[in-house]
């Protein structure tokens, strides 16, 4: 008689979409953002381990995440619609002359604002970007003179180089003009990285 053997499945977080003993629900600190925000996350990111939107999106309730590399233009245009002015962030780069600018005025009312994530490495942001022409036509918000990077389990070429969940935090920052209101976000970042931290031999 012949048997076999199956490998149990492993409990999984229904909220962090992590295992239960990987779990980072723990870590998540609520901050109530006046800005809205839109978290672009491209697959390959969606069940990286060492990925930190899903801890930012824990953090920003009302934030809303989507994933996808190519989106389409009537979905994408959706998730942008309503009453906020959606802004990307995204450094300026070179060659990018059509780029509508961002007035530094709009940051007076936080509220009417809608940031936009791209969650991606660098070169996939950027096909990302200039695969999806909706994401072309926005305003962008670059982030400048920012602090080195805590994100040390993964690799950086530059120490200004942020996560996801960094850049985020620090743009929301920069629009409300409020530091210290989301220095319990980079301290979640933290806890999360020293805890994927512990699993690397």
């Amino acid at each position: 008689m012949n048997s076999t053997t199956s490998t149990p499945r492993r409990a999984m977080c229904g909220v962090c979409l992590r295992s239960q003993a990987t779990c980072i629900c723990h870590w998540a600190a609520p901050v109530a953002s006046r800005a809205g925000v839109l978290i672009l996350q491209h697959p390959m990111e969606a069940h990286n381990a060492k990925n930190s939107a899903r801890l930012l999106h824990l953090c920003l309730p009302g934030s809303v995440m989507a994933v996808g590399e190519v989106f389409d233009d009537s979905a994408l245009s959706g998730l942008l619609a309503g009453p906020r002015r959606p802004v990307l962030l995204y450094p300026d780069t070179p060659g990018d002359t059509d780029v509508p600018p961002f007035d530094p005025a709009w940051m007076q009312a936080p509220e009417q604002l809608l940031l936009v994530a791209l969650d991606a490495t660098w070169r996939k942001s950027r096909k990302m970007l200039y695969q999806n022409p909706v994401l072309q036509r926005l305003p962008r918000l670059p982030l400048r003179d920012m602090p080195a990077s805590h994100y040390r389990i993964r690799k950086a070429h530059a120490p200004d180089q942020l996560s996801t969940l960094e850049a985020v935090a620090y743009a929301l920052a920069q629009i409300e003009n409020e530091n210290s209101k989301y220095a319990p976000l980079i301290a979640a970042f933290d806890n999360f990285v020293s805890q994927q931290a512990s699993y690397i031999p």
